[in-house]
This record gives C-alpha cells, structure tokens and sequence, in this order.
C-alpha cells in the first residue's frame, strides 16, 4: 500500500510513546489519524499536531485532518466507538496500529488486586484489546471492500522470554500468533503483521534496568521503529509477517526460513491440482529443436528438427505435451557442449542432441507401471529436450505442479538454483549483508526475495532504472545501478566492512569487483559467469590473480554451485518455493516480450543474452494451447 495524502490511520495507545511517533509519521505523509487513548490531555494535544502536519497537504477539508478518541481499549464499548467514529468521519478504514500496551509492575505471583494494577487488566490491554481491535478493523474493512493494513504492536519479548515481566511477555507472544495466523485475510485485501522491537525508549522503556538494556544494545531508535511499520505497511508481500528490530541484528523476520521448515507442513497443492487439460491430440510427429553443430552461438548451432511421434509409451515413462519452456544463459554452454564431459570429439560424437533444460506441459501419455501420475496432469521438468513440443521422460523425472504456467518454469533452473545455492553453499542465516549480481535476472530476482525473506539486508546490482525500480519493489535495500553510478565506490563507502554473502553470476571484473568487497569470513557464491558466456572463441576462461591470498588473508570461502548435482534437493525446495508463491511471500517476475512457438527460441536467448531482460525469460512453445487454457 502506498503511503499518500487522503488514507485514513486508526492508532490505539496514541497519545505518547511508540503510538505518538507512528501518529505523526502518519501525518507527515498526509494521512488522516484518528488518536485513540486514554489520556484525553495528551491525546488533544497529539491530535493537534497532527493537524498541524496535515496543512501542508490539505487546505480545505469537509472533516477535520485528525480527531481523539477517549478509550479505555480493554472496554470493548470504548472500542467500538472509537472504529465507529473514524468509521463516520473518514467514511473507511486504510491503516489500524494497535499500539496501546502496559508493563505489570508488580511481580504475579504476588499481585492480589483486580484494578489497574493487576495482571489481567495487563493481558486485557496488550493481548484482548488487540484481539478485539484487529476483528473491528477487519469487519470496518470488509464492510467499504477497501484493501487494507492492521500492524500490531507485539515486542521481542513475545519472541523469548522476558524473566522480568512473565505477563507482558506472554500477551505479545499472544501478539505475535494471533497476528501470525490472520495471514489468510490477504486474499480479502487485509494485510495483518506483527512488528516486534526490543527496547524503545519510552516510559516504559525506562522502567527497564539500564545495565539489561545496555546488554542488549541500547535502545531501538524510534526512526527505526516507524521505518519498520511503514515496511509492513506498504510492501504487498507482508502478511502474518512479524518484523523483528533490535540494535544488535537490524531488521529481520520472524522465523526465517529455516525454521519456518521446522513446523511447515510440506504443501501437497502440487498434487491436488484442480486444473483440466483440455484433451490433447497425439500427432504422428511432432518438431523440437536439436544442436547439430557445436558453437556459443545458439542460432548457428541448433536448427528445428520434425521427428516422429513414437508410442506406445515405454515403460515407466510417460508422453508431456510442452507448454512453455524457460531460457537461460547456459544455453549457449550447451550449444557449445560444455555441459559433456570427454574431448571435444567425443562430444561431436553425440550430435544431433536435444536443446533446453526445464519446461512445464500436461502429461499426455503414460507407460506401463506409472501408477502416480495421470494423464491430463501438469507437471514441471528439468531434463535435456525442453525445446520441443513433446517429450518422453521417465516418470521419475516429471515433477507434478499445480498448472502448466510460466511462473512455474521460473521456479526451475532460476528460482531452485537462487534457493539451493543460499542455503547449501552460502550457509545463510539472518543479519547479513547479502550482495546479489544481476539481480534483475531470472535467478537474481529470487535471490533478492529470499535473502530478504531470510532477514537479511539486501544489496542488488542491475543496469538501467526499469530493473532499479524492479528491485525495489522486490524488497531490495540497496540497488546500485552501474549505468549511473559507480559499483565500487558504493560498496567501498557503504559498506566498509564488507559483505558478507555473495550471490555472483557475471564473472569477469564483477567477480574481481566482488572478491574484494567480500568480508572477514564471508562467502562468494559463484552461479554462473554470464559475461564470458558469449566471447569471440566461446567461453574463455579468465584469470584472477592473488585469488589464494585475498581469501586467505580473510578467512574467505570462494564456492561454486551448479544445479544438477543437488537434484536430490529439487523436490523440497520447489514446494517451498510454491508455498512462499501461493502465501504472497515471494514474487516471481516474467519478462513481458513475448515468444511464441520453438522458431523464436533463437530470438529469446539472443534475446536474454542482450542485457535488456527484466525478469525470467520464457518461450510458450503452443500458443493455441494456452488459449484453449485460458478459455476453461
């Protein structure tokens, strides 16, 4: 959601502390606000201010710019009222803040009243009153059929035990899940997330003994606090996202990835598809493209070969009919014969053979003992012939998905290899500084999104301001830019300790560039070398002197990661991807020129290999089959 001049904002605990700060930040946005405590005085008096704010960019108003609302939140009377008069005066809802919460001073076990003091009324104001705040803010919501944003105010003690306060402690872990689970409501257009910082320096934030505090950091800057509401506010991929700030690690989400795994439950929505094939004829022969001469230039080598169609389908195989096929950079490898071990004869002995990687189809056919998989059922591959338009695999190979479209191929080399390779070879974890290369590519823009994911700050590099903004919208913290500024100088002056991971995919003097940019202890990933790809003699290998020494002298790790050798892997990851897709987590980019049918497959890998790409690269090798799907 973007923050602009004429939303509305609901913010409980208002008056002072974290609600204040989010109250006025608001403002200066030119949100309206409705103040929502319990002091009247201070609640007048933030209200105001936010007016103040709000001239600037509203001269003439029907309503005013912000109003207080006097609210006990633990009395559910008091809240209704306060949603029903935002209701009246700015006619929706945009942006709830559940902020209201208070300390229990007084230790539990000896607590012996039932007012103000006691620790009900605690778990009454910091856990039922959000409870009952995000469900009016959800029915306000619901009610005008506007996209909006609940964030409520949890706290890293909902996250691990605070010994000091037992019951604040277990109200915002209450915070924290309930918020958690309300992912679902992103299909209605309501975002609810959970913002998590350790100690803020605020009355409360006081009461806390200095020493702890010190140990921990110091206190949260309250700038960090409304950077982080604003994140959850307006990236569209946070829901049941809890953001966790402290001093000591930055930004990060909560739980990462890995321990996410942990408790997930691996998706089946592969399997039980709901998609209908529409029937599929069997030609007598069909065409797919073949390498018959070995060169880097993919157009020279390969040509456009009609075969016959043979069946019966062999045994524990089965017949898919291609739909989209993705392109990729090591195509020209393949075309040159890199990818086969053996001297060059002995790889000119194997010509023709079969062009592209990974496709997705609709099985048409099956052999005998294929007992798991039916025919009109989609599914992914990543062999050798993806460049055709039918293929017979063995079954083992055919990867069932939840329908035959392009996101799904770029899920495969691109997006298996973005995910396998952090996680196997990059060792990732959260609080790191992650550096991603041609970051506007079809295995960057995973990258990017998994790194983030993983609470991480992200550093991207493209070329030209359409992947910039791109990257941005991915969630990227830093992206430089080559064709306006200056790579080198950027890493050197804002990052002066280094990197800690690198994702590298260009090589040449970008691998130079990132080897001494890389930090004590850090790791360079090596993906791919797309810049030496395409050289006058094919791909040249390139020297890179000192490389012993520098990793060395840093405790370094140079490693490299090629997909096929994880294949073992592949399954896993693809449903994690998939569940990070269907939850809204994780964009996947397809670039918008189109490729129609295997005579331009020539076209889109020159195409690729041009720089201009934005996203992944796919080729719809039957056009009239994507219509007939899209008529079902």
């Amino acid at each position: 959601m973007e923050l602009k001049p004429g939303l509305s904002a609901l913010v409980t605990g208002g008056a002072s502390g974290i609600g204040k700060s989010l109250c006025l930040a608001l403002a200066e946005k030119g949100i309206f606000v409705t103040v929502v405590d319990f002091s009247e005085e201070k609640g007048r008096e933030v209200a105001s201010l936010v007016e103040k704010i709000n001239t600037k960019f509203h001269s003439k108003l029907e309503h005013p710019s912000a109003i207080f609302v006097k609210c006990d939140v633990s009395n559910p009377r008091d809240v209704a009222t306060a949603f029903e008069k935002h209701s009246l005066t700015y006619g929706g809802l945009d942006i709830c803040i559940n902020s209201a919460g208070i300390s229990n001073p007084v230790p539990f076990s000896k607590d012996k009243t039932d007012g103000s003091h006691s620790w009900r009324y605690a778990i009454n104001v910091n856990l039922n009153a959000v409870i009952d705040c995000t469900r009016l803010a959800i029915r306000t919501m619901e009610a005008t059929q506007r996209p909006g944003v609940i964030i409520n105010m949890g706290s890293a003690s909902g996250l691990y035990p605070m010994y000091t306060d037992p019951i604040y402690s277990a109200s915002k872990g209450g915070v924290v899940m309930f918020s958690r689970s309300l992912r679902p409501y992103k299909r209605q257009g309501i975002r609810v997330n959970v913002l998590c910082p350790e100690f803020v320096q605020t009355n409360m934030g006081e009461m806390v003994d200095s020493k702890f505090v010190g140990l921990m950091g110091g206190f949260v800057p309250m700038e960090m606090v409304v950077k982080g509401a604003f994140e959850l506010i307006i990236d569209e991929s946070k829901a049941g996202s809890c953001l966790w700030i402290t001093n000591r690690r930055g930004f990060e989400y909560w739980p990462t990835p890995s321990e996410e795994q942990k408790y997930m439950i691996p998706s089946s929505s592969w399997r039980r598809s709901e998609f209908k094939a529409p029937p599929i004829e069997l030609p007598e022969n069909f065409e797919k493209i073949v390498v018959h001469t070995l060169t880097h230039n993919f157009r020279n080598a390969t040509s456009i070969l009609r075969t016959p169609l043979r069946l019966p389908v062999k045994p524990h195989h089965v017949l898919v009919k291609l739909i989209y096929a993705g392109v990729n950079a090591s195509d020209v490898n393949f075309s040159s014969g890199r990818y086969f071990s053996g001297k060059d004869k002995d790889t000119a002995s194997r010509l023709p053979f079969d062009a592209g990687f990974e496709a997705v189809g609709i099985i048409a056919a099956v052999g005998d003992s294929v007992t798991d998989l039916k025919v009109g059922m989609p599914c992914a591959l990543m062999t050798f012939g993806g460049y055709a338009e039918f293929i017979m695999i063995h079954s083992k190979h055919a990867l069932p998905v939840a329908r035959p479209d392009p996101e799904v191929v770029a899920m495969l080399t691109s997006g298996l290899t973005a995910s396998i390779a952090l996680e196997k070879a990059g060792h990732m974890d959260s609080g790191k500084v992650v550096l991603v290369t041609a970051a506007a590519g079809g295995t960057g823009q995973f990258a990017v999104q998994l790194a983030k994911l993983g609470g991480n700050k992200v550093v991207a590099t493209c070329g030209g301001g359409l992947k910039a903004k791109l990257l941005k919208g991915l969630g990227v913290d830093r992206v430089i830019d080559y064709k306006s500024e200056d790579i080198k100088t950027v890493l050197t002056e804002e990052y002066p300790k280094g990197i800690d991971i690198i994702y590298e995919s260009v090589g040449g003097d970008m691998l130079n560039l990132c080897l001494d940019a890389l930090a004590v202890y850090g790791t360079l990933i090596v993906i791919g070398m797309i810049s030496q790809y395409q050289g006058e003699h094919g791909w040249k290998p390139s020297n890179y002197p000192g490389l012993c020494e520098k990793i060395l002298a840093k405790s370094q790790t140079l490693t490299g990661f090629f997909l096929v050798q994880y294949g073992h892997l592949w399954r896993k990851h693809l449903d994690r991807l998939f569940d990070l897709y269907s939850a809204g987590k994780l964009k996947v980019v397809i670039d918008p020129k189109r490729f129609l049918g295997l005579q331009s497959v020539a076209e889109a890998v020159e195409y690729l290999h041009s720089g201009q790409s934005v996203g992944k690269v796919v080729v719809c090798l039957d056009p009239s089959f994507q219509h007939q799907v899209a008529k079902l």
